[in-house]
């Protein structure tokens, strides 16, 4: 097992994160786990939810936005964000190890141990409990049905190439919860919202999973990037074309109109960016495509209130 470094800091945080400069040491560890010094991926977990409430509101103007509903799953998907990298790494401790980017992870470096992180890990999943009966019915059964795609998120890199297609179904699952948050069922234009919003995991993650391409290729781990090789461009072009497509076609089918399809070309404009700049080679420079897509989520979340209000 690999010796921690003094500070204990991970790999691929970002040096003087809040966690590392200001939480108490015996936190630290956990917060980790968690991923709270790395939070762009509950922001990538909440869009899709904030997705799901405009879409909503743009089919029940009458109704308006659900921000208290937002609010409760912004905090939400910290607590399952930061459950699912833990059982993600339990799972994955082993692999970890031998990944130089994930090596100094709380588990395989010996700052927690396995059933002290699964301890931690239910005590997150029942505070995100607390959040979730808050909701109707629907969306509460909704939600656990889910919990078997975070289940199996983490195995499926060992047996299949197309690991990103499972954490994106777990990922935009919050447009179908967001959704029937605020009407207590589902429709079409959810269900194209959550298609599409798939696509986009899958194109995002192909990007960040550009740094791991060698370490995974040494350890046997399968994914998208690795499988499209030096295609992953036009790839994720394509899958990024057919988000955008599939979140108009979910506008329209809400009732929307041109609002949001003239809105919707900035976050076309910002995938479109992530691409002509993206270069393996360079390092952060996945990542930091990667960490554009938070701004994605935020162009469309601002285009679809703008389509209710007007």
């Amino acid at each position: 097992m690999n010796t921690p470094s003094p500070t204990g800091t991970v790999a691929d945080a970002t040096r003087g994160n809040w966690l590392d400069r200001y939480a108490p040491e015996q936190l630290k560890p956990y917060g980790r786990l968690a991923r709270w010094d790395r939070p762009i991926g509950f922001y990538l977990l909440f869009w899709p939810c904030a997705w799901g409430i405009g879409l909503a509101a743009v089919a029940q103007p009458q109704f308006g936005f659900g921000w208290w509903a937002a609010i409760l799953m912004f905090f939400g998907a910290i607590l399952m964000r930061g459950a699912g990298c833990t059982f993600n790494d339990i799972v994955d401790r082993d692999i970890d190890a031998a990944v130089a980017r994930t090596r100094s992870r709380p588990i395989p470096s010996g700052q927690v141990r396995a059933s002290q992180a699964t301890v931690f890990m239910v005590i997150q999943a029942l505070l995100a409990s607390v959040i979730l009966f808050q909701f109707n019915r629907f969306t509460v059964w909704a939600c656990v049905a889910s919990l078997l795609l975070v289940a199996i998120y983490p195995f499926m890199k060992r047996v299949t190439w197309w690991p990103q297609l499972f954490l994106g179904l777990a990922f935009s699952y919050g447009a179908l919860v967001g959704w029937s948050s605020q009407t207590g069922g589902l429709g079409w234009a959810p269900v194209v919202l959550y298609v599409g919003t798939i696509l986009w995991v899958i194109g995002y993650d192909t990007i960040y999973a550009l740094q791991d391409v060698e370490d995974d290729a040494l350890v046997g781990v399968k994914s998208t990037a690795r499988l499209f090789g030096d295609n992953v461009r036009p790839a994720v072009a394509a899958l990024y074309a057919g988000a955008f497509v599939l979140w108009n076609v979910a506008n329209l089918m809400a009732g929307g109109g041109a609002i949001f399809a003239s809105l919707s070309l900035v976050a076309a404009a910002l995938m479109a960016w992530q691409l002509w700049t993206l270069d393996a080679e360079v390092p952060r420079n996945p990542f930091v495509r990667f960490y554009n897509n938070h701004y994605v989520g935020v162009a469309l979340t601002l285009a679809l209130l703008a389509e209710w209000v007007w």
